[in-house]
């Protein structure tokens, strides 16, 4: 048997894997767009999370920044697992990478929560932010403060 077949054996015997590994779709995407802006500078930045926890002790699962330049704006965030997600954000107006507050810890930046949820004293509950992205992606609109 010479090299050329022994190729093409190989091949053969692994089509049924290698087509079912083409058929698989690809993990979906998260489209976010943000409406509300009130001042076109900065940056948006984006955190998500894929848990209570991970919202919680607030580390993401995937950070994004999205430049601003008009009244709205928007990201996609490839390749996600189907899953149940949130997302925290603030209007980084200044460029600093951090949100700014007033000696009372309150911010002075716009801020979002996914599902335009609302915290009573301080950041909304994983619960009121929290929805769920498909396998085949998932579209969302926030309005930012």
């Amino acid at each position: 048997m010479n090299r050329f077949t022994v190729i093409a054996v190989a091949i053969a015997m692994n089509l049924p894997a290698l087509a079912a590994a083409a058929a698989a779709p690809e993990p979906g995407g998260l489209e976010v767009s943000y409406s509300g802006i009130e001042t076109p500078k900065g940056v948006i930045m984006v955190a998500l999370f894929n848990s209570e926890a991970s919202y919680t002790s607030g580390q993401p699962v995937r950070a994004v920044m999205i430049p601003v330049a008009k009244a709205d704006a928007a990201t996609t965030i490839k390749g996600l697992p189907a899953g149940r997600y949130a997302i925290k954000s603030f209007h980084d107006l200044d460029g600093n990478g951090k949100m700014n507050t007033n000696p009372f810890g309150m911010p002075t930046e716009p801020f979002a929560f996914s599902n335009n949820a609302r915290g009573a004293a301080g950041p909304a509950k994983w619960s009121d932010a929290v929805f769920d992205v498909a396998a085949t992606g998932t579209k969302i609109s926030i309005t930012i403060k």
